[in-house]
């Protein structure tokens, strides 16, 4: 700018100013612009001037001040200064650029990104760097798959497509003549040698930086008016300085105006009332000298909005989530991932929490492959804690006990049908003592009286009174200085039927006042112990030749008897044994009773202090709220049984809970039974005898289990409470004081570690055998492995190292899955798996392998391969032997597949979950289209789709089965899947359906 124009305007300001304030002096001007008196419009500034004000469009707007219109800055014949695509937007504009660049710091230009620089670009072996692109290649030995991304090892003798020499440039297919086909990838165009494939603008703009313009022999580069093309034909570099660009533009003020140099502005120039004034675009900021702009750092305020984290990127920032969470399509926020929500994500109980998930096994089953549930082998823990044998159950075992013996209340020991058991306080050298004494015993079985009846014409009578005790059995004899104890005789089980033709039946509470009480019991001496009252009718149609075609109810009446013997009935001359036959003599008597009693038509029956009539007509509706029966009451209108802790209380019509000293381990009882010892202490509502108080604690033992107790002995212990022995250390090892209560306190000579137990033969460690494992040190056994899983060696140290060895998936004609052994939990060692998938006619199959983990460094050893067939010469469509974290997708090679996963013994991994897809063939080229499509991967949104169960399961339904995509809504879409990706998946959508348009 030359001295005149500086001193001329320095002079003029300087006028203005001295006039101002002489105008200041003789009037008070009016502020409109302050007052909002103005009509200036909203993309406006208003201005004041004396006595009146101004209207100046604001930048990126013009007009007279009053009317303001946006100023389209990428219609100029510059592009707004973008290189490559120009956005405009109310007040300003965004340059934005092609897939495979990034936006330089200036805002405008556009530099390539090297997508070999993260994760290998996805490729997996060797990844090549090019302009706008990059591309995939593999060591020798290996062949690219069609997918462009994976490599498959070249076999030594192979045909067609297999052979490295097939010709084509870039993808092979075999036709069904035998020959071979070439194609390209997306974004080239086969040459007239049908082999060649030729680089096209749509392909990583054609390798041109800035402008790319498709020529016969190929894309030509050129670039922005700024740049000057390299040498090398594809980049631009320098920016032009030469004025004669110029002299085509009108210059307005040769002082002051955008026509030269841009206004001296580094991005949009507006030429204003006041001079130039200069813009930059979204995501830069206008520096202090007003020229200059700068890229906005958009994560260093409030971390850009983004809920976890926020990185910076030139005129914009990308938002990202930790792992276990999923970024929404607002591309701000985060959300956890509720992984419970998968499918077969635990075998039991999934639990959710932010960013993870925990899973839990039901009691008897432990947790092993991070999501698998096996039961528990309890007998391989030191026999159980049996006495005697054990027998392993899903999720619990059993102790068990051999002939003439039975099971202790702690359902480990075993006792004598006839058991001879020393007083306490008393020893054998007693020769000459005769005593008697009381033991109690806990009767687990009882007789159940179920009665199944049905409500008939007349009324028949009969009683059975329950009554529930504990049986205290004496037997004395003689013979010193024991006691002879006889256990509780097994129950009697008696089952009837009777039939009643043209009766029906309504079971109602008997009308008090009625005195009728002819019944009997089932037997004497018996305990009746639990009462369930039914009734049913049906109608049977006579034969077909019968002139009256009218029906008759049938009522069938089912008895299920269970009673035990009443204590104290047993004698010298009759035992148990023997009171029990006369007891079932008894109850078929009184069933044949039963059956006279009816005839007699007389029916009443009591039990547990209430009585029920069967009558013929059902009773008023105040009537039908009849009560549940015995052993039942209602809950939320419906009759349920009382729950094991309590027991039905006949006089109040309800379930109570057991009082202490009693426990009940069954549903539905009439009475609890007594804790041993008798002394009414413990819990309210116990539910099995370890809830009783005075169990001798672990390191102690009594003859019953109960108070008093005596400590462990030297040289023994017992881990368990409430026993009637202790368990020696073996091999002739001590302890240092009575009442051990664990192995560890036994003093072996050698400490074994995790992995080994003590074996007390030999006092050395020996590692667990293959299929168990120990966790703990200085144990003397090993725990069997759960389920169906086994170790791949001994010496195992953790339950994790038991692996389940069957190959997992599911294999659909539409939609499956394959999956390694044991997964989520790493895969067995030397193990083979095969699964095969073979479409229905006319579909082809689409695979996304979301994330493999295989170990690379023991070369190889473990290998997924895909192919035709089991043959090393047939089509291979997929191979790896390497974690790959990024996803890809691509489609089968063949027709069918065979599919062949190999594990050796020296490294293991997660391994697979590989989900499938089988789609019509009409669908073929879009299908291919996409998922050969670079974009499809280049983005971690992206990826998060391919890794998203949830979206995979949802494109899958879709793309199985057409019409389902009715079933979602355009809003579906868009709350699932970003806009980056509904754009990708509609242009390629939009292409396939160009030539039915």
């Amino acid at each position: 700018m030359s001295l005149l124009c500086i001193a001329g305007s320095a002079a003029f300001r300087l006028t203005v100013s001295i006039y101002s304030l002489l105008i200041s002096f003789l009037s008070a001007d009016v502020d409109e612009c302050a007052e909002a008196l103005d009509n200036c419009s909203m993309d406006a500034i208003c201005q004041n001037t004396l006595k009146s004000y101004k209207c100046i469009c604001k930048s990126g707007y013009k007009g007279d001040g009053k009317h303001c219109e946006d100023i389209d800055e990428c219609a100029s014949e510059y592009n707004g200064g973008c290189v490559h695509e120009c956005m405009n937007i109310p007040g300003n504009y965004r340059c934005t650029c092609y897939d495979g660049f990034r936006l330089a710091h200036d805002g405008h230009n556009c530099l390539d990104v090297d997508e070999c620089a993260e994760g290998n670009g996805g490729c997996q072996q060797i990844c090549v760097n090019m302009m706008g692109s990059y591309e995939c290649r593999c060591r020798d030995g290996f062949l690219l798959s069609d997918n462009q991304h994976t490599c498959i090892q070249r076999p030594k003798y192979v045909p067609t497509c297999m052979d490295k020499n097939h010709g084509c440039a870039h993808i092979c297919r075999e036709t069904p003549k035998g020959g071979i086909a070439c194609e390209c990838r997306p974004g080239f165009q086969l040459t007239k040698n049908n082999r060649d494939c030729k680089l096209t603008c749509n392909y990583g703009n054609g390798g041109c930086q800035h402008i790319c313009e498709e020529m016969d022999n190929g894309p030509r580069c050129s670039c922005h008016m700024k740049f000057a093309l390299h040498t090398d034909g594809k980049t631009c570099v320098g920016e032009l300085a030469d004025a004669t660009q110029f002299n085509k533009v009108q210059v307005y003020d040769i002082c002051n105006t955008c026509a030269v140099n841009n206004g001296g502005c580094d991005s949009t120039c507006h030429d204003a009332v006041t001079g130039v004034r200069c813009s930059c675009p979204v995501g830069f900021t206008l520096q202090p000298d007003r020229k200059t702009c700068k890229d906005i750092d958009e994560c260093r305020m409030n971390n850009g909005g983004c809920d976890h984290v926020c990185r910076n990127t030139v005129g914009s920032f990308e938002c990202s989530c930790k792992k276990g969470y999923k970024l929404l399509t607002n591309e701000r926020t985060c959300q956890d991932i509720d992984e419970c929500s998968f499918d077969r994500a635990c075998d039991h109980t999934c639990v959710n929490s932010p960013g993870s998930f925990q899973c839990y096994c039901h009691k008897g089953y432990v947790l092993y492959g991070v999501a698998h549930c096996g039961d528990i082998d309890e007998c391989s823990i030191n026999r159980g804690g049996c006495k005697f044998g054990c027998v392993n159950t899903l999720g619990s075992y059993e102790c068990t006990c051999p002939p003439g013996y039975k099971l202790h209340w702690n359902r480990k020991d075993c006792v004598g049908m006839w058991t001879r058991v020393p007083p306490r306080g008393h020893s054998d050298s007693n020769a000459n003592t005769k005593y008697c004494r009381l033991i109690p015993y806990f009767v687990n079985d009882r007789f159940v009286l179920v009665f199944f009846f049905f409500f008939f014409f007349f009324f028949f009578y009969f009683e059975i009174q329950s009554l529930l005790m504990h049986i205290n059995i004496i037997h004395c004899m003689s013979r010193p200085p024991c006691l002879v104890v006889e256990t509780q005789a097994p129950p009697v089980k008696q089952t009837a039927s009777f039939r009643i033709k043209n009766a029906k039946c309504h079971l109602h509470p008997k009308h008090k006042g009625r005195a009728e009480d002819n019944g009997g019991q089932p037997c004497n001496n018996c305990l009746v112990t639990f009462v369930n009252l039914k009734c049913d009718s049906s109608k049977k149609a006579k034969g077909r030749r019968a002139r009256n075609p009218s029906s008759k109810e049938v009522t069938r009446i089912t008895l299920e008897l269970e009673a035990e013997v009443k204590p104290g009935d047993a004698t010298g001359n009759c035992n148990m044994m023997c009171q029990r036959q006369r007891m079932e003599q008894q109850i078929k008597s009184y069933i044949k009773a039963l059956k006279k009693s009816i005839n007699q038509e007389r029916f009443l029956i009591r039990v547990a202090g209430l009585e029920y009539e069967v009558a013929q007509k059902v009773p008023q509706a105040g009537l039908r709220q009849e009560n549940c029966g015995p052993g039942r009451e209602k809950d939320s209108g419906r009759c349920v049984r009382c729950l094991p802790g309590s027991y039905y209380h006949g006089e109040q019509e309800r379930c109570v809970q057991c009082p202490p000293g009693t426990f009940q381990e069954r549903e539905g009882q009439l009475a609890c039974d007594l804790c041993p010892g008798g002394d009414r202490h413990g819990p309210t509502g116990a539910r099995n005898i370890t809830s009783c108080a005075g169990q001798c604690p672990p390191g102690y033992f009594s003859s019953d289990g109960f108070k008093p107790c005596q400590p462990c002995p030297v040289g023994t212990y017992q881990p368990d409470p409430g026993r009637t022995l202790c368990f020696p250390c073996g091999g002739g090892l001590g302890t240092k004081r009575e009442g051990a209560s664990s192995f560890n306190d036994c003093e072996v000579k050698v400490l074994c570690s995790p992995g080994h137990y003590y074996n007390t033969s030999v006092h050395r460690c020996i590692r667990c055998p293959h299929g168990t494992y120990q966790a703990e040190f200085r144990q003397n056994y090993c725990i069997s492995c759960p389920g169906n899983t086994t170790t791949d060696f001994d010496g195992a140290i953790s339950v994790s190292q038991c692996k389940n060895r069957e190959c997992g998936g599911e294999i659909g004609e539409f939609i499956g899955y394959i999956e390694s052994p044991n997964y989520p939990g790493n895969y067995p060692a030397n193990v083979e798996c095969i699964w095969t998938i073979n479409p229905p006619h006319k579909r082809k199959i689409l695979i996304v392998v979301p994330e493999i983990f295989l170990p690379s460094e023991d070369e190889c050893g473990d290998v997924l391969v895909m192919r035709k067939n089991g043959s090393a010469a047939s089509i291979t469509t997929y191979e790896t032997c390497q974690t790959y974290e990024r996803p890809i997708a691509f489609t089968a090679r063949s027709r069918r597949l065979w599919i062949n996963f190999k594990s050796n013994d020296v490294n293991s991994a997660r391994g697979f979950q590989i989900p499938y897809v089988t789609y019509d063939e009409d669908y073929e080229q879009l299908v291919e289209d996409i998922v050969r499509d670079g974009r499809l991967y280049a983005s971690e949104n992206h990826q998060e789709i391919l890794k998203d169960k949830k979206l995979i399961k949802t494109l899958f339904d879709v793309l199985a089965h057409p019409n389902n995509y009715y079933k979602y809504s355009t809003r579906d879409s868009t709350e699932m899947l970003p806009r980056s990706f509904i754009r990708l998946i509609h242009s390629k959508v939009s292409a396939f359906l160009r030539p039915y348009k």
